[in-house]
């Protein structure tokens, strides 16, 4: 039985009421965000609307900020963004049910994903949300679902990492490598950490049996080869990481980072899956999916204590421009959260 609360007719269409959030209706760097009253969102068919305690921001909220690279417009916006309220990740409580939900109730905490999360409310469809353990706090909650998904199907659903394999993680110490050097120890792999030396005690810390200074080693250049390759963001030449695999061993690029105008990086990505089917090596690239049986994984993971959340530094909601500016830095290690709660409702 539906629990919906609102006329149908009015489905999908702004509410009169008002919200607060950050928007950006240009491309460009965090300086074209404004904090901002808008009309606050209605949930449609198969979503609810969210007050939002916590959210999160990654490279990919910057990515989509600039608009980069230009391949994605087409899904995003050619010209400004279609959706101007910028955030992926949330936790809240459920405020609104659409028509045909019946597995969120009003009052129910949740955490997972949502379009435009850095506002104080937002509408998410149910099958990307979860419930959250009441052992689990909403900031903790609102940094687990898009780093923690795309680590979790980078080690487990892609890399299949196992018990006693070799594990080398490129970009250990950012949001999504944190989780995925977690998730691989947990499996009972040997990890092998790459990050700062500034970074490398917490790295350490999360359970890599090894940590390397990217400024001092190259991991590339080291004896010995591993069963799997995560490789998050670099920019590393395909050829050089394939001679670190083992004969049968399997590279997963995580996200792009370069120059390119068009591609800014993709290229690699896009040129590893030609090349797998000729090689013996699996060459794979991961396009993480927003799935809320996964997001309640990782919480259940949080509670009994095999991973944990690393929060570098949280920010009020007004203040999001300036998290932004902080993650571009490079100084952050995991996870930049907003606690939309710091900023008062009026």
């Amino acid at each position: 039985m539906s629990r919906s609360n609102q006329d149908p007719a009015s489905v999908g269409r702004p509410n009169s009421a008002p919200m607060r959030a950050m928007v950006g209706r240009t491309y460009g760097g965090p300086e074209v965000w404004r904090f901002a009253e808008v009309p606050r969102p209605r949930p449609g068919r198969g979503q609810v609307l969210v007050r939002v305690h916590a959210a999160a921001i990654d490279r990919g909220t910057e990515h989509l900020m600039y608009g980069r690279p230009l391949l994605v417009r087409p899904a995003f916006g050619i010209r400004q963004p279609r959706q101007p309220i910028p955030g992926r990740d949330l936790s809240g409580t459920v405020v609104q049910v659409g028509e045909g939900v019946t597995q969120f109730s009003i009052g129910d905490e949740v955490l997972g994903t949502g379009s435009g999360s850095l506002a104080e409310f937002a509408v998410t469809p149910v099958n990307r949300l979860a419930h959250r353990p009441a052992a689990v706090d909403p900031v903790t909650a609102a940094v687990l679902p898009v780093s923690g998904l795309t680590a979790v199907q980078a080690v487990r659903d892609v890399g299949k990492v196992h018990a006693g394999q070799k594990v080398l993680v490129l970009g250990a110490s950012g949001g999504v490598g944190s989780f995925a050097v977690q998730i691989a120890a947990d499996t009972g792999a040997e990890v092998v950490a790459v990050c700062s030396a500034a970074k490398a005690e917490r790295v350490r810390a999360l359970g890599a049996s090894e940590v390397l200074d990217y400024a001092t080693t190259d991991p590339l250049g080291r004896p010995g080869r591993y069963d799997v390759v995560i490789d998050i963001g670099g920019g590393r030449p395909l050829r050089g990481l394939r001679e670190i695999l083992t004969p049968a061993g399997t590279l997963v690029i995580v996200g792009a980072e370069g120059e390119g105008r068009w591609l800014g990086g993709v290229d690699r990505q896009l040129r590893a899956t030609v090349w797998s089917p000729f090689v013996k090596q699996r060459l794979r690239m991961l396009a993480s999916r927003e799935d809320g049986a996964q997001v309640a994984e990782l919480a259940a993971m949080v509670v009994d204590g095999r991973i944990t959340a690393v929060i570098d530094s949280v920010f009020p909601l007004e203040q999001a421009a300036a998290a932004m500016r902080t993650l571009a830095s490079g100084a952050v290690t995991g996870k930049v959260a907003i606690d939309v709660a710091l900023s008062s409702t009026p």
